[in-house]
């Protein structure tokens, strides 16, 4: 439900890097300096503050700080730890009562303009006007936050201001309403004459949301356990509840909900304390007074006997078997989340349940192969007040729904009477422990995201990050009762009378009755006015329209500008050794005591025939089991030594220089504790030596989880499916690419789905493994610690000595022939509410001097035309350009139109050519690409770039020198050499039928 967000001060000048307000100046150099925090104790003040909690948190190296607003109530956690990449968010609980997207309609219409800042859509304005490494806005069940990152001070401070300004002084006007939400308009703005229809960003986000099986499943089967209070809701908005929300409802929700005393504030990083306090206290807090929170949200009352529900679905045509669509889950509500051992203990017990092939749940459902998948929702939920755990089938007969909620009865009763082996629960801890201790690119924002629910509803946040402490605590309850996890068993489920088992079934009648129903509430609506509403709607539709078109300066809005963008490329230290003919890189970063492994296995001798089958190749290959171990054993053996962190997938890369060329291959990605490399490796000894591809009945189990999964990524990602299919006529990389990742996969995967006889799919598979777990042409790459280099250095030799292969001087990059470019109009026809636009040329390889201006060009197109045409006025929920790979793309998102995009689309490349940009908005465009470049990159990840992309420090100097230089000639220049005089382009739309497309469209049914 995230919409983007956005930053900001007033600048006194746009060159001056320092921001005044309120007579605090930020000074740019400023660091917490966290040895220096010693000093600060429960119930000091500060700026207005007063602290109620001063905590050292050793799991992750920092220490928190709670503060209470003494005025306003408003909450404050401050995480202080040395890290350059600072974030800030502002949160508040919101709880509709209704499904009209109210908290969702206002996170977006927040965003548009605000007391300080009264410009059109300054968030999405911002993101062109900062280094921000994260800027976004979440729509939760209960709760609405705002949060952003940068690695600049300045950028913070700008953002900060920005945020905290829409946040609590939004314009909210009415016709950022209409855009933004919904409103009555007719089908072509400024002709009275054409039929009046619904639009708005958010109706059609929701429509897109709702066209997904799985989110409507996810989100009937909350409705139906928790059914007194916000959660009957949906807190998106349905579709045609959404067209029930007033304005004034909306200003009104905002009122009540986004209000200090109800606010939770929350800062990371290496910023000092005193100058986030003073600066939201001087600029925010003191301009209110302390009024009543937005209530607090009950706990369910408890059933006295279990409960079902029938839900229904549109068919899906990509489905591995047509005959078997319907879902069944059963979820079980559980205690609060405000207690953090308790989420603990249930999150180690559900994970027990149902992860991996050892477990109870994945032998008793996923072996029988009576459906394709676990069903939606399956595992611990912990995003609403009291949590519940779900697990069911999806893929399955529609006779076969009771059988399912047996199985699940009785594999309870099993697992109370035998319990769980230790080793399972070693696993599992070992999954905690190495998540501890694994960093991401954007630490700080993980952390938020862990404990904002439990926070938002009364739980000290500080007690959340205490995970060790919660593990032994669970270790002494193991050590002193022998059955505890099986008493556990028996408390939440089995005698659990809150229960709830949920049936979604397919309707061939679905989409064409959601279609009735929303007709019919258009009629109603529109026979419901008189001629003055008629011309007060078509006034409002041509009123939007200016406000659209009007041109607006945003010189009130903060900036960086390039020049503050550091002009040299930071330097990767890398150790390259060779063992034999196996190159192997080494970085040497502060992994916290993790080793990360991964290599390349050339995919470019594998013939033209097993190809197709490589996908689904990395899918199984770590899932079948070895000559050794069976695969509940290999997969016992992965989560206890690697957190289940071993992972196949196919790579593609086009080269960085030559066309034509590009390297496809498998990568091969796993992590572990240091002290568990050796094992790890193993692992993939066994893996490479001796695979076990002969059980038909496990392939039988993966393929339909695979198929299953692939067609629903489809309305997840459509963009991406389009894109990518748009492409794929342009270069040979972009041909593998679709075949190995695209919708000709998802139909490749269905067709296997429903063979019968899969031996000469095993026989494909044993092929593949042959060709490419063979070291003949691989390359390794190890992250580690210094103190790990020389351990990891000698085990990798051994390692490799125990691999299959041969000794080969055949360099990776290969050319992979010639695809000669075509002009192609491709519409895949599906049962979606919306459409997925994709439009894509073949442009120059990354070492070209053209690449980084077309990558800016991108960006240009797609803030400054793009946006306003496909978001603001089309209506889709986004829409934009991107470059790479030698590829550019158009695409749109959830969107409402799609002819007329690709016309957008066009008119886009006459808009550049015509230079009716400005210089400003080509800085602009450059700032959000460093913004891209320049982002944070996790230890684990070093190195990668040049490792998996062959981009040597040079190359991407070079490239960072070029976009500095980049202006507003060269774009015009670009367009029109690429995009406007291209002879070859591929355009796609994926979703519903189109009754006007021109014979050179060609059209592809996926039928059931």
């Amino acid at each position: 439900m995230a919409a983007q967000l956005f930053s900001a001060p007033r600048l006194l000048s746009r060159r001056r890097r320092l921001i005044h307000l309120n007579n605090t100046v930020f000074n740019s150099t400023r660091r917490e300096d966290v040895s220096k925090l010693s000093g600060i104790a429960i119930n000091d003040r500060i700026s207005g503050y007063r602290v109620t909690g001063v905590t050292e948190v050793s799991d992750f190296n920092l220490k928190a700080i709670e503060l209470l607003h003494e005025s306003t109530k408003a909450q404050h956690l401050h995480l202080v730890r040395q890290d350059s990449n600072n974030v800030f968010g502002v949160g508040f609980r919101t709880t509709p009562m209704d499904s009209t997207g109210i908290s969702h309609i206002l996170e977006h219409t927040t965003l548009c303009g605000s007391a300080h800042y009264p410009v059109r859509d300054p968030f999405f304005k911002m993101l062109t006007r900062s280094l921000a490494t994260f800027m976004n806005a979440f729509t939760a069940n209960d709760w609405t936050f705002y949060p952003f990152s940068t690695q600049n001070y300045n950028d913070y401070r700008n953002l900060l201001s920005v945020y905290c300004d829409c946040v609590f002084h939004p314009n909210l006007k009415k016709m950022d309403f209409h855009q933004e939400g919904w409103r009555l308009e007719h089908e072509d703005p400024n002709d009275r004459n054409t039929p009046l229809v619904f639009k708005g960003v958010v109706f059609n986000e929701m429509k897109g949301m709702f066209s997904n099986a799985e989110y409507l499943f996810d989100t009937e089967l909350q409705r139906k356990l928790l059914p007194s209070h916000t959660y009957s809701h949906v807190s998106g908005g349905a579709p045609l509840n959404i067209l029930d929300l007033t304005w004034d409802s909306l200003k009104e929700f905002h009122a009540k909900h986004y209000h200090p005393s109800n606010s939770y504030f929350y800062t990371y990083g290496d910023i000092p304390l005193s100058d986030h306090l003073s600066f939201i206290d001087e600029n925010v807090l003191s301009k209110f007074s302390v009024s009543t929170p937005a209530a607090a949200i009950p706990l369910e009352a408890r059933w006295n006997q279990p409960r079902s529900h029938e839900i229904y679905c549109a068919p899906d045509p990509m489905a591995p078997d047509p005959n078997k669509q319907t879902t069944v889950g059963v979820a079980y509500l559980l205690g609060p989340i405000t207690d953090s051992y308790e989420g603990l203990l249930l999150s180690i017990l559900t994970k027990l349940l149902i992860d991996g092939a050892a477990s109870p749940f994945y032998q008793s459902l996923i072996d029988s192969n009576i459906g394709s998948d676990y069903s939606p929702s399956t595992g611990y939920n912990d995003g609403t007040k009291d949590s519940y755990f779900s697990v069911g089938l999806q893929g399955i007969s529609t006779e076969d729904a009771e059988k399912v909620k047996q199985i699940i009865t009785e594999t309870f009763h099993k697992v109370y009477q035998e319990g769980f082996p230790e080793e399972r629960v070693k696993a599992i801890l070992h999954q905690v422990e190495i998540g501890l201790k694994h960093q991401s690119s954007n630490f700080g924002l993980a952390l938020l995201m862990h404990f904002i629910t439990p926070w938002i509803h009364g739980a000290s946040p500080t007690s959340l990050l205490q995970i060790n402490q919660n593990v032994e605590n669970f270790k002494d309850h193991m050590a002193n009762d022998p059955n505890y996890l099986k008493e556990k068993i028996k408390e939440y489920f089995i005698d659990n009378k809150h229960n709830l088992t949920l049936v979604m079934s397919p309707d061939v009648e679905y989409n064409k009755k959601q279609k009735e129903l929303e007709e019919e509430k258009l009629r109603l609506l529109v026979s419901s006015l008189s001629e003055d509403d008629k011309q007060r709607v078509y006034d409002e539709g041509l009123q939007l329209q200016e406000d659209q078109n009007k041109h607006q300066t945003s010189d009130c809005l903060p900036s960086l500008s390039v020049a503050d963008v550091d002009k040299t490329t930071p330097i990767t230290e890398l150790i390259h050794e060779d063992h034999g003919s196996i190159p192997i890189q080494y970085c040497v970063q502060p992994t916290n005591g993790i080793s990360y492994l991964q290599f390349l296995s050339s995919c470019r001798d594998l013939p033209d025939d097993l190809k197709p089958y490589l996908p689904l190749f990395c899918s199984v290959i770590t899932k079948m089991g070895t000559q050794d171990l069976d695969y509940r054993q290999l997969s016992q053996q992965i989560d206890l030594y690697t957190g289940g962190s071993v992972c196949v997938g196919t790579h593609v890369a086009s080269h960085h220089s030559i066309p034509n060329q590009f390297e496809q291959a498998i990568a091969l990605t796993s992590h572990c504790l240091d002290r568990h490399l050796p094992y790890m490796l193993s692992i993939w000894e066994d893996i490479f030596n001796k695979p076990q591809l002969q059980d038909e009945q496990r392939l039988q189990t993966l393929i339909a989880m695979e198929a299953s999964s692939l067609a629903v990524n489809v309305s997840r990602s459509g963009h991406r499916y389009a894109m990518t299919a748009s492409a794929s006529s342009l270069s040979p990389a972009a041909m593998m690419a679709e075949k190995y990742g695209g919708i000709s996969q998802v139909k490749f995967m269905k067709d296997i789905a429903e063979t019968s006889d899969l031996k000469p799919v095993l026989e494909k598979l044993a092929s593949i493994a042959v060709a490419v777990l063979d070291t003949g042409c691989m390359r390794v790459a190890f992250n580690v610690t210094e103190p790990q280099f020389t351990v990891a250095s000698e085990a990798a030799e051994g390692f490799l000595d125990n691999l299959p292969g041969s000794i080969t001087d055949t360099p990776l990059f290969m050319e992979e022939g010639t695809v000669t470019p075509t002009l192609s109009h491709t519409h895949y026809q599906l049962p979606f509410q919306v459409y997925y636009v994709g439009q894509s040329y073949r442009t120059v390889p990354y070492t070209h001097e053209d690449s980084p201006s077309l990558r800016v060009l991108a960006q240009l197109m797609g803030w400054k035309y793009l946006h306003k045409e496909i978001r603001e006025k089309g209506g889709a929920y986004g829409g934009g350009a991107k470059h790479g790979n030698g590829i550019f793309s158009f695409f749109s998102y959830r969107d409402p139109h799609s002819l007329d995009t690709v016309n957008r689309f066009n008119d886009s490349i006459d808009w550049v050519t015509s230079r009716s940009f400005t210089d400003e908005d080509v800085e602009e465009a450059k700032l959000s690409v460093f913004s891209q470049v320049d982002s944070p990159v996790s230890p684990g990840s070093k190195g990668s770039s040049l490792f998996l992309q062959g981009l040597t420090h040079e190359m991407r100097a070079q490239y960072r020198s070029r976009l500095f230089e980049v202006s507003g000639d060269h774009l015009v220049s670009v367009a029109t050499k690429y995009l406007k005089e291209a002879e070859h382009k591929g355009s796609v739309i994926i979703g519903p039928e189109i009754k006007t497309l021109s014979p050179e469209w060609t059209i592809k049914h996926f039928s059931l």
